[in-house]
């Protein structure tokens, strides 16, 4: 049981990792470039849509931003934590796939979920760098994970 919580634990920092790297990456390259993918835009209107769907008030956008910063963090983390599924060996190729499956996933999804599709995919450089940051979260995680099991 110990070592399947050492696992566990082991899967979701490696899947923090990968999330707060993603997450500097867009936060940081938004200050800078026109033309870099907003997650942040794409996970605000998606609160802001849950939100209206149930009847509630959206805070305003500064808070806004954080709680859609906030839940990019989990769910990428969740997500990426999924690398903990494969050998400790092929770390890699896992991470590199979970981060190719959700930069596509980001390019590809949010219009036909009503979510726009400017903010991940307005231009080829936007698509490009979308896919690319997802990219290098998975392969933050992979590290990450690689490391940690190495512990």
């Amino acid at each position: 049981m110990a070592d399947r919580n050492k696992q566990i634990l082991q899967s979701l920092g490696s899947g923090l990792i990968g999330a707060c790297v993603l997450t500097v990456l867009h936060e940081t390259a938004r200050q800078f470039s026109d033309e870099a993918p907003r997650a942040d835009i794409l996970g605000m209107r998606a609160i802001r849509k849950v939100m209206k769907k149930a009847d509630a008030e959206p805070p305003a956008d500064d808070e806004l931003h954080t709680w859609a910063l906030g839940g990019d963090i989990v769910s990428n983390a969740l997500y990426y934590s999924l690398v903990g599924l494969a050998k400790p060996k092929h770390a890699l190729v896992a991470g590199t796939a979970l981060g190719l499956a959700a930069g596509a996933g980001a390019v590809t999804l949010p219009g036909p979920l009503g979510l726009g599709t400017a903010p991940s995919s307005r231009s080829t450089a936007t698509a490009a760098m979308t896919i690319g940051w997802y990219l290098i979260g998975g392969l933050a995680t992979a590290g990450a994970y690689a490391f940690l099991k190495r512990r």
